[in-house]
């Protein structure tokens, strides 16, 4: 019975004289997501409201599947649209409603109308009796029930009278493309999808970047990497107007990382070995526009993510270094993970470069200086590796 969708959303109503901006682009974001499926479909902007009209045949369970994907949408709520033709015409149509939506019967309800039109010759709360009272007659298991209902009967009078029980909960956030653009240092593991989620969830544009390790890592290391990439590409992907689709940068890190292994202690390795890859990172997000890097690191989950490492790997970086998990648990992590559908891709037994070489006892409170110290036995070698790697690295295309 539904061929409208209500969008709700949450922080963009707190937005200034900017918030048409965040709109439109909550809007631009919808109708990428709807042109991916079946169907024709209309988004509307007006009086504070975001509206889906169906103008073809659809599938509602595919259609609302694609707007849980739209960072922006805190609440989907579909909708029946009815002409202003009288109260008992109405009257029909709620109770036509309630029975279909409801048909067990035995529920408690609550009805809440709003007049956005106020030359309707009934108050909100003189709309709320009567309907409650009409429910009542045709519906004689069901209760009235203002403090704790089991739903709640939404009648909005506008240039027509809208009608929605049920807010199926969005993703929330903000617009992609609406906070700028950031880097994402994108590995095989648990953690960076989930990262670059969480960032893109507050409206950030990504793009990436994966070091590569042949012949000590594989094709099938590779692929599974783009594959993670396309399940963050499905939240923070192509939104007209606003960003193209991801890029995957894939960096040869091979010889860059055997020269830290030749030259600098073992203990080390790690440390020396993420700040490298953070140097070439940023480079590559200068060069794309980026605004700051983002990790999936997690305070002291690993050697390399204490504090003390940390601070060692943020000193090589002159742009921001976002980490979103910074202080998750790993469950917390892994439970995200899940819900976005990259656990399983993430734990597939294909190591990449940031676990081969990696040393039984890696040092957990690394100094700076000493560090710095070590790094100048790779001068003269390793810029023109870094080079190298930078020049050579094959961009991919998520879609």
């Amino acid at each position: 019975m539904f061929t409208a969708f209500l969008i709700k959303y949450a922080e963009i109503g707190v937005k200034g004289r900017n918030r048409y901006l965040f709109e439109d682009a909550l809007v631009d974001q919808i109708r990428f997501a709807l042109s991916k499926i079946d169907g024709e479909f209309a988004v509307r902007k007006t009086q504070g409201r975001i509206y889906v009209d169906a103008q073809s045949a659809f599938d509602f369970d595919e259609t609302v599947e694609a707007l849980k994907k739209v960072f922006g949408i805190s609440g989907i709520c579909p909708v029946v649209y009815v002409e202003d033709e009288g109260f008992e015409k109405l009257s029909g149509t709620i109770v036509n409603y309630v029975k279909t939506v409801y048909p067990e019967g035995n529920k408690t309800f609550k009805v809440c109308a709003r007049r956005a039109r106020k030359n309707y010759p009934m108050r909100s709360m003189e709309i709320n009796c009567e309907l409650g009272g009409v429910i009542l007659d045709a519906c004689p298991d069901m209760k009235v029930d203002v403090h704790h209902p089991d739903f709640e009967l939404n009648v909005e009078i506008r240039e027509k009278i809208y009608i929605y029980s049920e807010i199926i909960p969005g993703p929330g956030g903000m617009p992609v493309g609406t906070g700028g653009k950031a880097m994402l240092l994108l590995s095989g593991g648990i953690d960076s999808p989930v990262a670059g989620y969480m960032i893109s969830k507050r409206g950030v544009k990504l793009e990436a970047t994966y070091f590569h390790a042949p012949p000590y890592t594989s094709e099938r290391a590779k692929q599974k990497v783009v594959d993670l990439a396309k399940y963050v590409a499905a939240y923070a992907g192509p939104i007209a107007r606003y960003s193209g689709p991801i890029r995957l940068h894939v960096v040869n890190f091979t010889d860059v990382q055997l020269a830290i292994y030749e030259k600098c202690p073992h203990d080390e390795l790690t440390i020396i070995m993420r700040r490298y890859m953070m140097r070439i990172a940023e480079t590559i997000a200068k060069e794309t526009d980026c605004l700051g890097l983002v990790t999936g690191e997690s305070i002291g989950q690993v050697a390399s993510q204490t504090m003390q490492s940390l601070v060692a790997t943020n000193e090589v970086c002159e742009l921001p270094v976002y980490r979103p998990l910074i202080a998750f648990d790993k469950q917390d992590i892994v439970d995200i993970s899940e819900k976005i559908n990259t656990y399983e891709t993430s734990i597939l037994p294909f190591e990449d470069c940031c676990t081969i070489f990696v040393a039984k006892h890696p040092v957990t409170k690394p100094n700076v200086k000493v560090i710095r110290g070590h790094e100048k036995n790779l001068e003269g070698t390793v810029e023109e590796l870094v080079k190298t790697a930078l020049e050579t690295r094959e961009i991919i295309e998520i879609e």
